[in-house]
């Protein structure tokens, strides 16, 4: 598969807000599939498919201990999605170097 699939798969996967809450809670460590889907109004199994786009994604990865199967967060598609964002920031600056400029040349027309 190439950089450019897995990006797709990565924002497809970040599109939803559920999966991205999911996400934020597994930042802040392992959590099961049940613990996952406590603060959802959501079936489990609608919680479970979310959890197999992520994964699907690389984005997260079931673990084993004992009966218990904690999903982790892996952050590395995370980091392909900054790398690849990163190579627009100098449009942006420009972009705002621009406007700031043209602010400034506004506002100094008031002025007078």
């Amino acid at each position: 598969m190439t950089a450019q699939d897995w990006l797709s798969l990565t924002f497809s996967a970040l599109a939803d807000p559920t999966r991205r809450a999911i996400l934020a809670r597994l930042a802040r460590g392992k959590a099961t599939a049940s613990e996952l889907a406590e603060p959802f109004e959501m079936s489990f199994p609608a919680v479970s498919k979310h959890l197999k786009v992520l994964e699907r994604a690389g984005l997260v990865e079931q673990g084993r201990n004992a009966q218990f199967r904690p999903r982790r967060l892996k952050p590395e598609p995370l980091c392909d999605v900054a790398d690849w964002l990163e190579t627009y920031r100098h449009l942006w600056e420009e972009r705002f170097d621009r406007l700031d400029a043209y602010l400034k040349e506004v506002q100094h027309g008031e002025e007078k």
